[in-house]
């Protein structure tokens, strides 16, 4: 097993899922490198789709297609099962003792209302306590306080909070409640009872969105503690530190009316419990990519604008800690203490892993880890694994574990004809580790497997012959030029379109002859043509037709040419009238929501979601989408 900072055999176990099951992979303190180890639990099941370990690491729990397991990771034997097939996402209350589950939401003839598809259950008896219908696939879980004596949810355009604390776990009827409207959003801080409840609230009829915190359980209008409003949110996503003592809201649009992004446009405001509230300044134009709170609670870091992309650490006071510069990035992630960062660029980009030493303030080292498509840091800070996944990626499915200094220290790359699914680590308690000694020593590593990809960058064969010193017109095909005469020693001239003719001083009756090595193409249409040295050379009338045909092609070709310049304007106008098509745009804008939406489940695609049928058709059809944009923006 690994060491720890304290020195004790900690070695957090990895969760694979698969094509062809779930299990638990370990490692021993040897080599690090991670296997499936006997004694750790196993199952062969093709429909597995979501998999989580608990807050404290207590707990594992996986689905298989007929029902959910919950596993004691002391021992791992199964706590209890739910009877629940189609359980599509799992999610653990703060403490272990709940587990939600959702499930797509249908409706029957029987039931055309449709019925619950959310479910909460008491992990002690592993009885259901709590089931509702839950359309939204985001935002779908319900929100915790720390000590779990509280939750709420939105049901029917209502925040609805339940009091569970002691020995009163009514899960029937709620205690408190906050009129909104469809697509509210509640969020319970973390930290210390009592805790603040954050309530967003979608604008309607042109007017604001808004955004109330309130101290439970004051949950009156007027009682709030802090507010904000602001335009252009068709949702938002809130972020509280670990403290509960600031959120950060992240409000996003479907479609930029602008005009600047075919992907709509995000905005970052924070709110502070004791009042404060503001919008973060962000010194680039174009979309937030990322936005994450350090463990510390007391920074956050920002990855914005058009690439290459800015990214900077932020205080609670919103002023700009420490600038990281630009590149080619769109993901942030904290180590568990705060002290290490990782800024990346996944997705459509290359892959760069940078490593920064928060403390100093310098960056440690960058790799490579293209076709990521899950990061995550081990619990001990040291440590952090990258993926690649189906179905966002179908090729090269497999996983490393990289040391911070980026030293690759395991590497498993799937078979052919399997898929690797989702992998997670083992999560333990807050004061299981103590902080790691960030030093320069890298450990030994080992070599990938996987062929590098080509660092050269791409040259087009023209260019590529100007470096080499060639000249590109000697590969170019030459018009050939047929005569009824072999000229001996004659060479190419350049620029000789046209040549002198001239009658012949030599007797008729002489054989006529070719003098001199230079010899120039004959490209008149006269019978006799002058060379450079006196030489004659005779052309039949056949050839002399031919020369003459392709001078009348050559000055029509010119003259159209000249013809084209002299009404540039004209063909200006013709072009600003092509593009300033209303139904061309219509068409551009029915096709950049497509995008839109495309590149949001490819956002949570690689937050671990797992997405319907339907949603991964949708995906696989961006380059068809991405096609008719594109010719789109160059026709009518």
């Amino acid at each position: 097993m690994a060491l720890d900072s304290c020195g004790s055999n900690v070695c957090p176990a990895l969760a694979v899922r698969s094509s062809v099951g779930v299990e638990l992979w370990s490692c021993e303190n040897t080599n690090l490198q991670y296997e499936y180890k006997s004694y750790l639990p196993r199952e062969e099941t093709r429909n597995c789709r979501s998999m989580s370990f608990s807050a404290d690491g207590q707990y594992f729990a996986y689905s298989n297609g007929n029902e959910i397991k919950v596993l004691n990771t002391t021992d791992w034997k199964v706590k209890c099962t739910m009877p629940r097939p189609k359980a599509f996402y799992l999610k653990f209350s703060p403490l272990g003792n709940y587990l939600s589950t959702w499930e797509l939401y249908t409706v029957t003839k029987d039931k055309p209302e449709g019925s619950s598809n959310m479910f909460m259950y008491d992990l002690s008896t592993g009885s259901e306590v709590f089931d509702i219908v839950q359309k939204n696939q985001t935002d779908w879980e319900p929100s915790w306080s720390s000590d779990e004596s509280l939750f709420g949810v939105v049901i029917g355009g209502e925040a609805l909070f339940f009091d569970v604390s002691g020995d009163i776990k009514n899960f029937s009827h709620s205690a408190r409640k906050i009129g909104g409207s469809r697509g509210a959003v509640v969020s319970i801080s973390p930290g210390p009872s009592p805790p603040c409840v954050a309530v967003y609230t979608p604008g309607a009829k042109g007017g604001p969105s808004m955004c109330k915190v309130y101290k439970y359980p004051s949950l009156s209008q007027n009682q709030a503690i802090a507010c904000k409003s602001f335009f252009q949110a068709d949702r938002v996503d809130l972020l509280w530190n670990k403290r509960g003592s600031g959120l950060l809201l992240l409000t996003s649009t479907e479609v930029d009316k602008s005009g600047a992004s075919y992907y709509g446009n995000q905005a970052l405001h924070f709110m502070a419990t004791k009042g404060d509230s503001c919008s973060v300044p962000l010194s680039k134009e174009g979309p937030v990519h990322c936005v994450k709170w350090s463990p510390k609670a007391t920074e956050f870091v920002v990855v914005y604008g058009y690439m290459p992309s800015k990214a900077a650490l932020y205080n609670l006071k919103c002023d700009v800690v420490f600038d990281f510069g630009e590149g080619p990035r769109n993901c942030a992630y904290f180590n568990n203490f705060g002290n290490l960062l990782a800024l990346a660029g996944f997705g459509n980009l290359p892959g760069n892993v940078e490593i920064w030493d928060l403390k100093k303030k310098e960056k440690f080292t960058s790799i490579k880890c293209p076709d990521t498509t899950f990061f995550e840091w081990n619990p001990n800070g040291m440590y952090f694994v990258s993926a690649t996944t189906a179905p966002r990626l179908r090729i090269g499915n497999g996983f490393k574990v990289y040391h911070y200094s980026g030293a690759l220290v395991h590497e498993t790359i799937w078979p052919q004809g399997q898929e690797l699914l989702g992998i997670e680590w083992q999560k333990y308690s807050d004061n299981k580790f103590e902080e790691p000694i960030i030093t320069k020593v890298k450990p030994e590593g080992i070599k990938s497997s996987l062929p590098e990809a080509s660092k050269k960058a791409y040259t087009p064969p023209h260019l590529r012959m100007i470096k080499e010193g060639k000249d590109p017109e000697q590969f170019m095909p030459r018009p050939q030029v047929k005569t009824n005469a072999t000229l001996p020693g004659s060479s190419v001239r350049k620029g000789g379109l046209k040549a002198n003719a001239t009658k012949s001083n030599k007797p008729k009756n002489k054989k006529e002859s070719v003098v001199g090595p230079d010899v120039g193409p004959v490209m008149s249409g006269e019978k006799n043509v002058n060379c450079k040295n006196g030489g004659i050379s005779n052309l039949d009338d056949q050839q002399n037709r031919k020369h003459n045909s392709a001078k009348q092609t050559l000055a029509k070709e010119i003259n159209s040419i000249n013809s084209l310049n002299d009404n540039t304007q004209e063909v200006q106008k013709q072009v600003s009238k092509k593009f300033n098509n209303p139904e061309r745009e219509k068409k551009i804008r029915h096709v950049a929501k497509k995008l839109s939406d495309i590149k949001k489940l490819k956002l949570r695609q690689e937050q671990g979601e797992t997405l319907e049928l339907n949603q991964l058709n949708k995906i696989s059809m961006e380059a068809k989408f991405l096609e008719e944009l594109r010719i789109l923006k160059l026709t009518t």
